[in-house]
């Protein structure tokens, strides 16, 4: 049943985690294919994008090279004088030219000095010499075909947007170096192509040449830049210049960017198309949103069942494993109870057997004149005194002893005590009380609590075949064992011994079990049981084999403060025994304990009236109310001693009730109910004393 019951809840916290880790590994799994997909479908982009870049600038660079070639097939066979002479038509012509294409800002002839002698801005050209330029530089030493410069701006008297200069040599008809021919490109013209082209925030374009600077680009710099030769995208382009792909962050403005490049056809540029690494996070991470969307709310629904499947499951598991400890703990109780029962009523039967035993030899001492008679009444008397120790670890443990319960301070209880208990563990065990930082007043028979902790202590002992330790503590608790509703306090004994095996465990409290080979009572926990039951808590146990044990002695806490000893009873006022004028009614059913008791009675100096059962007492008390106290048995046929002192307080409230037991279930209804208790066997002494309680004289009538 339990092992079923096991499996279930781990087959439902199993659902409960597949339900969980299965999404999430299929939301990954589907991640990863999202993710890639995604980077596949950004690299389509990316070279779609780059194609369309490459034939722009293919038909840009086309277009400024042919009209390059035809200012060259107009001017081949003429001298710069002839250019000056005719600088009015070549300025119209190179006008024309330069308006007919937007991407040329300008156009302009130069001689082998750098002088320009045409342009197509100005007329007439200028004075000025431009032959530090690098479109002009470049051609000086040797002829290098179609040359490609860097972003430069305008020199004064000229103005406008930067440039970059595209150039070729001019040829003398002997083929020596004779100027350039250059026309100024506009980088904004690519720039705002690029940024038409883009169709998404965290596209990029640029035109770059081929020893890293930049010539135009999609998003615009503030500055001229130039790729770092050490930097992944120079390198790569370098080492594959017809095309590649790279993923990096720039370096000149930070960003993350996967980059696809082309170099452009005998020319020494590269034209590049990429997109912002963040885009395709975002790309990717907007796709599985859409999934969460509907994958989220499925997965919850789903958790939510199968946890609310697996609370309600381990609820009914918990109620069930509750009515099963109930019903277990009912069952130990009432197998306890009957143990109880069947102890007390052969305690009750022994305690009289006791009494007759006691009192005779106690008047066969009185008429003894041997010495060898008299020590042998003494044995009588001593074995006596020890069945009375017996009998009352039976009525402890039945719940049947007369208790003496009152408020006491339970830390300074036992700190009073705990040398007693010190001295009683051997001399290779540790011995700790730890006292409450405050006090703690519980309601108990102080005398009967020392019992119940000697015995736990000797047990903690005897459980310990080497050294160890044994632990006494106290706290206040909230939270009780089932069965106390009130808050307690715990006295709670911990050693450090062979602890107890879980089949003994439900029998260590029943009378006479005990694990012990020749030294154990089985008695002393069956007195812990009766005392913590009968004081209105209960003791519980907590161990485990190999480690010790630890046993919680519960007592209900109260609100009453500890009261000031009365003090012992005089001597003079024990009644005389030489006075024998005062009456006693004796009710008692059992008449070998009836003539011990009128014996004493006698001794004591009162007159007897003896009663076999309460109806004849309450006869003899309708027919005469010539009697001074009351001496009666608690428990008897028919109408018990308790209910005749309420009936004689009822008919005769002055009248004083002695009752006396030595099982009852009663006997703390009568302490309640104020009457003196006589604990039996009892002794004469003690029957003096509790005659003199009353203040009672034998010639005092009521």
């Amino acid at each position: 049943m339990v092992r079923a019951q096991r499996d279930s809840v781990r087959l439902l916290q199993g659902a409960l985690v597949a339900a969980v880790v299965f999404p999430l590994i299929l939301f990954g799994f589907a991640g990863i294919i999202s993710y890639n997909s995604i980077q596949e479908l950004t690299d389509r982009e990316i070279d779609r994008s780059t194609d369309v870049i490459n034939e722009h600038a293919l038909k840009v660079f086309e277009s400024v090279q042919r009209t390059i070639a035809e200012v060259n097939e107009a001017t081949r066979d003429l001298s710069d004088g002839d250019l000056v002479a005719r600088e009015a038509e070549f300025h119209a012509r190179l006008a024309r030219l330069a308006d007919e294409s937007s991407e040329i800002k300008s156009i302009w002839i130069f001689d082998r000095h750098g002088k320009a002698l045409v342009n197509s801005l100005s007329l007439p050209a200028g004075e000025t010499i431009f032959a530090d330029r690098d479109y002009f530089k470049a051609h000086v030493e040797k002829d290098i075909g179609t040359y490609v410069g860097t972003v430069l701006r305008p020199r004064p008297p000229f103005g406008g947007a930067p440039f970059f200069g595209i150039s070729r040599r001019r040829l003398a008809s002997g083929g020596q170096f004779n100027g350039v021919i250059q026309i100024s490109v506009l980088p904004e013209y690519f720039e705002t192509f690029y940024e038409r082209l883009a169709r998404e925030p965290g596209e990029y374009a640029s035109l770059i040449r081929d020893d890293g600077w930049i010539l135009a680009r999609y998003p615009k710099l503030a500055r001229d830049a130039q790729l770092a030769q050490q930097g992944p995208l120079y390198r790569s382009m370098m080492s594959s210049p017809r095309f590649g792909h790279v993923t990096l962050v720039s370096a000149i403005d930070g960003t993350g960017r996967k980059v696809a490049y082309r170099k452009l056809p005998n020319l020494p540029v590269f034209v590049l198309s990429g997109l912002e690494t963040s885009a395709i996070k975002g790309r990717w991470l907007s796709q599985m949103m859409s999934h969460l969307v509907y994958g989220i709310p499925a997965t919850l629904a789903l958790v939510g069942i199968i946890a609310l499947a697996l609370r309600r499951t381990k609820r009914l598991y918990a109620e069930a494993a509750g009515r099963q400890a109930a019903e277990d703990a009912l069952r130990q109780s009432q197998r306890l109870e009957a143990l109880g029962q069947l102890t007390g009523g052969v305690a009750h039967d022994f305690n009289n057997l006791l009494m007759v035993i006691a009192g005779g030899a106690d008047r066969a001492k009185r008429k003894a004149k041997d010495a060898d008679v008299e020590s042998a009444l003494s044995m009588i008397t001593a074995a006596v005194q020890k069945g009375q120790t017996l009998t009352r670890r039976l009525l402890a443990f039945s719940r049947r002893q007369t208790l003496s319960p009152k408020p006491i301070d339970l830390g300074q209880t036992i700190s009073d005590f705990s040398e007693v208990l010190r001295q009683s563990v051997r001399g290779d065990i540790e011995f700790q009380y730890h006292a409450p930082p405050r006090p703690i007043f519980v309601e108990a028979d102080p005398d009967e609590l020392e019992i119940a902790l000697l015995n736990l202590v000797l047990n903690a002992r005897d459980a310990m075949a080497s050294a160890g330790t044994i632990r006494i503590g106290i706290e206040e608790r909230e939270n009780t064992p089932p069965g106390i509703s009130r808050h307690c306090a715990a006295v709670c004994v911990t050693d450090t011994g062979s602890g107890i095996a879980a089949d003994v465990l439900p029998h260590i409290f029943e009378p006479y079990f005990t694990t012990k080979s020749t030294k154990g009572t089985g008695l002393g926990l069956s007195q812990v049981y009766g005392f913590a039951q009968q004081s209105g808590g209960t003791v519980t146990v907590d161990s485990e084999m190999g480690k010790g044990s630890t046993f919680c002695l519960w007592l209900p806490k109260t609100d009453k403060r500890p009261q000031p000893d009365a003090g012992e009873v005089a001597d003079g006022a024990r009644v005389s025994s030489s006075a024998k004028t005062g009456r006693v009614l004796l009710v008692e059913d059992n008449a070998d304990v009836a003539t011990v008791a009128m014996d004493y009675l006698e001794q004591c100096g009162w007159s007897v009236v003896k009663a076999d059962n309460a109806e004849v007492a309450m006869e003899i008390l309708k027919s005469s109310a010539d009697v001074d106290v009351i001496v009666s048995d608690i428990v008897m046929p028919g109408m018990g001693g308790l209910a005749l002192g309420r009936w004689v307080r009822m008919h005769h409230p002055a009248m004083p009730v002695i009752l006396a037991t030595g099982y009852s279930d009663q006997a703390s209804a009568a302490l309640k109910d104020g009457f003196s208790l006589l604990a039996k066997p009892y002794t004469l002494a003690a029957l003096q004393d509790e005659l003199a309680k009353h203040g009672s004289k034998p010639d005092a009538r009521h």
